[in-house]
């Protein structure tokens, strides 16, 4: 496998670990009452910031063409819109069943590429998809009585979709930008999103005091600025579908924080969903071909990074 490989599986590990912290920043404000949109204003408000400061030291410059600006708004409304519906999903379901359940973007990512790309769906990644939506059933801890809200179940699906016309969007895109420029764009179009939604919804802004500062940057740092660097990173070198199903280590993540953190029980069927879950990732490293992106596209054309080979 080239380096170019190492570096992408590499980068959608990191990535999928980072986004598996949302709710450990969002719980926590949620409980000092800050609603859903102000968590997210803060939290792609506080990644424009870090990422200027990021550039300014870098001397990388911010300027692109309007038909570039174009698409990388369409990429910030498609991940904004997609935050907004997981965040609001909390609310009718439980953090852990929510993330569980978003890790259908996987299935949703392959099947856009088969329809609209002409993708091959192989036999590694398709057993990788059955291991994993397995061990994702497994961590589903929820009692089986007890039925899911319809509403939160259509928000986290919408967001799973929104999530996956992302992935597959950016590894359709040709731009000759750093990832560094790349995600800045995104997420500042994100946070404009985020501000319309506000508008629409006349949620009023809130001031954030004491610890929910701490807890806003973690959210800035990890699950956005961290994660949407990495995954840029990990679609570019090995394609939208294997970058997806790397994401199932997300609600493993989850799963930890909750353990270790949060004092919840670790049970012989937690074990074994992770390990399922690890199988998977294995499988999708191990045995999904060797291609990078489209091969319809030239690589270098979608995305370009400052990393010398």
């Amino acid at each position: 496998m080239s380096r170019s490989r190492y570096i992408g599986y590499a980068a959608g590990v990191i990535a999928a670990v980072f986004y598996g912290t949302n709710p450990l920043g969002a719980l926590p404000l949620y409980a000092d009452g800050i609603t859903p949109g102000n968590v997210l204003f803060y939290r792609y408000g506080l990644s424009v910031i870090i990422f200027l400061v990021w550039l300014a030291l870098r001397g990388e410059k911010l300027r692109v063409g309007w038909g570039h600006a174009i698409k990388l708004a369409i990429l910030g409304v498609l991940m904004s819109l997609s935050s907004v519906s997981l965040y609001v999903s909390f609310h009718y379901l439980d953090a852990g069943v929510a993330s569980t359940i978003l890790f259908t973007y996987p299935i949703m990512t392959a099947l856009l590429m088969v329809m609209f790309f002409h993708e091959r769906i192989t036999w590694p990644t398709t057993l990788a998809i059955v291991l994993a939506l397995s061990g994702i059933a497994l961590l589903y801890r929820g009692d089986g009585g007890v039925t899911l809200s319809t509403t939160g179940m259509l928000l986290v699906l919408l967001s799973s979709l929104l999530y996956a016309l992302y992935i597959v969007y950016v590894n359709q895109f040709k731009m000759a930008l750093s990832p560094e420029q790349f995600t800045f764009w995104v997420v500042l179009f994100g946070w404009l999103t985020v501000m319309g939604y506000m508008l629409l919804t006349g949620e009023p802004l809130q001031w954030l005091h004491g610890t929910s500062w701490a807890w806003a940057s973690l959210l800035a740092l990890l699950p956005t600025v961290g994660s949407l660097f990495f995954i840029n990173i990990a679609i570019q070198r090995i394609g939208s579908t294997p970058a997806s199903i790397l994401g199932a280590l997300e609600p493993m993540t989850a799963v930890l924080i909750s353990c270790t953190l949060f004092g919840e029980a670790f049970t012989l069927r937690l074990a074994v969903g992770m390990a399922l879950i690890l199988g998977a990732v294995i499988i999708i490293i191990g045995l999904s071909p060797k291609s990078g992106p489209s091969p319809s596209l030239p690589k270098d054309n979608i995305l370009r990074t400052t990393r010398s080979e």
